[in-house]
């Protein structure tokens, strides 16, 4: 498992811990549904035992800063409360985690290799920025906060307008609910996106967003609503693209007739079962030949019979 560290400071905001933590969460809970092995391992960590949250409320129970991090870890930074002044004011928990950030983190972010990542939300990149862990790279952060990093990383390249931004190890929200968009990017790197959309559905997020704020995947497009039957044929061929999905097939999943999903399908997703089931494998297998994977192959494991039928979906999709 990968090991998910919080890093946790007084004032921390609230949301920008409680979000990612649970997009982690429910990726776990979709995967032992499906018999397979968490993925997971959320812990929270701090200079302090317990510390005040920032809507009031006592966050207890932090262990200690660790001496050294786990192979495969993700280190989370979270976000603050209040006006420039009060965001940057170095106290000494913010010191401390500074100074662990950059002898645990270091080696790892100037490397730009490993398993290790840092994960930030809103201010979080900022402090990362002050433990010397930006460099060159590109890094976002709250759009009210833009200037103060660019001050503070004036090698990097700060980009305004992004919901998030991947540049090697480092991944940089903007702050707020977009450490969610931020942590189901990272689910659906590590475990998949059939995974990802199965996460933000449970959480209501369906319009989940991307590193330039389009869906990313047609695995994640077609989500914009709350309809249980439309819902269950998209999760039925997200985990199953190659099955044979007959009009029948699909009305069978989603506990309806065949006409009823149609229209629910035009109703709600904005295309019909077949196109989605097509833009679903062509997905797959753009994702399988961007890896290096041979073409034949990449049809066979999206579910296409052949490169061919792949080539036919494509220019249907694109026409």
């Amino acid at each position: 498992m990968i090991d998910v560290l919080f890093l946790v400071l007084p004032d921390s905001l609230l949301l920008d811990l409680a979000g990612p933590a649970e997009a982690f969460r429910l990726a776990n809970q979709a995967l032992q549904r499906r018999a397979m092995a968490p993925a997971f391992r959320l812990r929270f960590v701090g200079p302090a035992v317990a510390v005040r949250s920032s809507v009031g409320l006592t966050l207890g129970d932090i262990e200690p800063l660790p001496q050294a991090l786990p192979e495969r870890a993700w280190v989370v930074l979270l976000g603050r409360p209040g006006d420039v002044g009060e965001v940057l004011r170095r106290q000494p928990e913010w010191l401390g985690a500074r100074d662990w950030l950059a002898r645990t983190m270091g080696p790892a972010m100037h490397a730009g290799t490993g398993s290790q990542r840092l994960l930030t939300v809103c201010v979080g990149s900022l402090l990362a920025a002050d433990a010397g862990l930006v460099g060159q790279r590109e890094v976002t952060t709250h759009h009210e906060l833009l200037d103060e990093l660019a001050a503070i990383a004036p090698a990097a390249c700060v980009r305004s307008n992004r919901v998030f931004v991947e540049d090697g190890p480092l991944l940089s929200s903007a702050g707020v609910t977009a450490g969610i968009d931020l942590a189901l990017h990272c689910v659906a790197q590590e475990c998949g996106p059939a995974i990802a959309a199965i996460v933000a559905q449970v959480m209501v997020v369906f319009s989940r967003r991307g590193p330039d704020d389009p869906e990313q995947s047609p695995l994640l497009a077609g989500r914009h609503h709350l309809h249980p039957a439309v819902h269950r044929a998209q999760d039925a061929v997200c985990e199953a693209p190659g099955r044979d999905w007959t009009a029948r097939a699909l009305a069978d999943v989603a506990h309806v007739s065949e006409r009823h999903l149609s229209r629910l399908f035009i109703d709600h997703a904005g295309v019909s079962p077949r196109v989605y089931v097509e833009q679903v494998r062509a997905a797959l297998a753009q994702h399988a030949l961007g890896r290096g994977v041979p073409a034949k192959q990449a049809a066979a494991q999206a579910g296409f019979g052949t490169d061919r039928q792949w080539r036919r979906a494509r220019t249907r999709l694109e026409s």
